[in-house]
């Protein structure tokens, strides 16, 4: 049974030492599969819009008192993507400030293999979630950077 509510408030929201606020997220990917349903060696990866525009971007949010990072990796691709999967190894720690709030965020990031996809999830009424060709995000990052 899947929780279908997302976590609301900020009383168990954890902050690092420099009152900054600390949080979560997910590279949620799979292996493409043609129509018959065979897998291949392409990866895709999954990215939801963000609730107020429709910007795409990897799901991630508050890293709370009550668990540990995998599991709020788990909850945060849970309720903004609707996947299920399978936590992997840290892939690093950035600092960042909220566009929203102008304050300082320490930010953590995992891998997630998808092993399974829900059709209802917390935040389905918020956000548009697309499966993207691994290929063409790292086409896309090269060209804005050259």
């Amino acid at each position: 049974m899947v929780c279908l509510v997302s976590r609301t408030g900020r009383e168990l929201q954890r902050y690092n030492n420099m009152g900054g606020r600390q949080v979560v997220g997910c590279i949620p990917y799979r292996y493409k599969q043609d129509i018959d349903g065979n897998k291949s060696n392409e990866l895709e990866v999954l990215m939801v819009s963000s609730q107020k525009t429709q910007r795409l971007m990897f799901p991630k949010g508050g890293w709370e008192l009550d668990e540990s990072l995998e599991q709020a990796a788990c909850r945060e691709s849970l309720e903004e993507a609707g996947v299920i999967g399978l936590v992997e190894c840290e892939l690093g720690q950035w600092n960042f400030i909220s566009k929203r709030h102008g304050t300082y965020y320490e930010g953590y990031m995992f891998p997630l293999f998808v092993k399974e996809q829900l059709d209802y999830w917390p935040e389905k009424n918020v956000r548009t979630r697309v499966w993207v060709c691994l290929y063409l995000i790292i086409y896309l990052i090269c060209m804005f950077y050259n």
